[in-house]
């Protein structure tokens, strides 16, 4: 699993085309990598890529559910999609469904 990169990448290398976030988010982004399916390095790689410190990104989606803090676009394996739904369904808010299926996988 890995964050959907929302927003440009930097093609250009000088971290122009970045996403502006704050520090706090930022390491909210890293943090949560160690959670990512396809490994923390490089979901860590895809943060360095996509978003860079700055102004906080008011428009960034970031939560907090039993301690574990995201931002952003969480990319939901199939079997955490399913979790979501299943909790979803038993009276679970889907923002902390996605939260406690992505850490719990």
């Amino acid at each position: 699993m890995v964050l959907a990169a929302v927003g440009a990448t930097a093609a250009a290398g000088d971290g122009s085309d970045q996403r502006e976030v704050s520090q706090e988010q930022y390491d909210t982004l890293i943090a949560q990598c160690r959670y990512a399916d396809t490994g923390p390095a490089r979901c860590r790689a895809e943060v360095r890529r996509t978003y860079r410190v700055g102004n906080e990104d008011t428009e960034l989606d970031c939560r907090a559910y039993a301690g574990v803090a995201v931002c952003g676009e969480l990319k939901l394996s199939k079997a955490e999609r399913r979790c979501v739904r299943e909790s979803t369904e038993q009276g679970l808010s889907l923002r902390r469904a996605e939260v406690e299926c992505y850490t719990r996988s």
